[in-house]
């Protein structure tokens, strides 16, 4: 089995739900079952300000947000050219209030400094990217105060225990041709993402543990992580 650095082993993800389920969803969802847990109230009263989802896949939860939650608008970013392409097809029509974005995290949040009151990734692109990047990133595009919120396995899916440092799993994938491949996910104890959060930038931390709703070999908790971009102390003349 070889690495790629393919951006589109998402390629297959999601494929059949959308050919059964275009509607903008009414319920949204933090917990990696995707069926109880908190609601969108974790990323605070959304009303006319400017969101974005980090790694929005198919922007399901983006499109919850645009249709049902008044902000000024919802920017779904994705590095996947098939998730994209998923998202236009369902909710094209929610623009400009949703915007549908090609890119990967990073670099479009190091685009827009000072730009988003609020980010959010749900199993998304915090899971997939180098940790110490994207919270950076992150900081550097909310402003003063703003809000970072994600949900991430609490364990393996196997049941092993988070990592104690920053180290990234490779974990199964397949390339849009069928082959099997590997892509990194970082899965990390409470006390590792306080860490690159405070480093790079936020304060007033908290991390939910959420229990999985049922027992399985594919079931798993979920962090629940918050954190605000600090505000600078003012410059003293």
């Amino acid at each position: 089995m070889r690495r790629v650095t393919t951006t589109d082993l998402w390629h297959h993800y999601g494929r059949t739900r959308t050919e059964r389920d275009r509607a903008v969803p009414k319920s949204f969802h933090w917990i990696w079952s995707q069926d109880g847990g908190p609601g969108a109230e974790a990323l605070g009263d959304v009303t006319g300000q400017r969101v974005a989802d980090l790694g929005a896949g198919s922007a399901r939860h983006a499109a919850h947000l645009a249709a049902l939650h008044g902000p000024a608008q919802v920017v779904a970013v994705d590095a996947s050219a098939a998730q994209h392409a998923m998202a236009t097809d369902l909710y094209a029509e929610l623009t400009p209030r949703l915007r549908l974005v090609h890119a990967d995290a990073v670099a479009h949040l190091l685009a827009v400094p000072d730009t988003y009151d609020v980010l959010y990734s749900v199993f998304g692109a915090v899971d997939f990217t180098e940790p110490y990047e994207l919270s950076r990133a992150a900081s550097a595009a909310l402003r003063p105060g703003g809000r970072l919120v994600f949900s991430t396995l609490a364990h393996y899916l196997g049941g092993e225990p988070a990592e104690a440092d920053a180290v990234a799993a490779e974990l199964s994938a397949r390339t849009p041709e069928g082959e099997a491949t590997t892509m990194r996910r970082w899965v990390l104890q409470e006390h590792v993402w306080t860490k690159i959060l405070d480093e790079a930038g936020f304060t007033g931390i908290t991390i939910d543990l959420l229990p999985a709703a049922a027992s399985g070999p594919r079931t798993a908790d979920t962090l629940l992580v918050t954190a605000f971009r600090r505000i600078s102390a003012p410059t003293r003349t």
